[in-house]
């Protein structure tokens, strides 16, 4: 199974997240801010970020593109979630190297399902 870094600030969410990879046998790893998500993702190489778009010290699409500008971590494949489904919404997060938008809210069987898509793409 695979390591998945969850990066939500809204508690619930990332919660509901963590309970739904985790019981699927995935690892998980939370983050309550883009820059936690960063420093995180840094530290614990996890095989995909989720991370919403919209949170404090830095949102989603600026953490992807540090996360997207490190050696170590330009491999890892970043998926938005968000509430916000406009296509320039959409269009910044695949400008910022995200590999898709999910947004809110999704099902715990579909986010399953685009998680295990997402990591059959990207297996190095």
């Amino acid at each position: 199974m695979a390591k998945i870094l969850v990066a939500d600030d809204e508690r619930d969410i990332r919660d509901l997240i963590a309970f739904t990879l985790k019981f699927s046998g995935h690892e998980v790893v939370t983050a309550s801010n883009g820059e936690e998500a960063y420093e995180l993702t840094i530290k614990e190489l996890p095989d995909l970020v989720l991370t919403d778009v919209r949170m404090p010290k830095m949102n989603g699409y600026e953490a992807c593109k540090r996360i997207k500008a490190e050696p170590a971590t330009r491999q890892i494949p970043v998926v938005f979630l968000s509430a916000k489904g406009q296509e320039s919404e959409i269009q910044s997060g695949l400008e910022a190297g995200g590999v898709e938008y999910l947004l809110k809210p999704f099902a715990p069987d579909q986010l399953m399902r685009k998680v295990s898509e997402i990591l059959a793409r990207h297996k190095s």
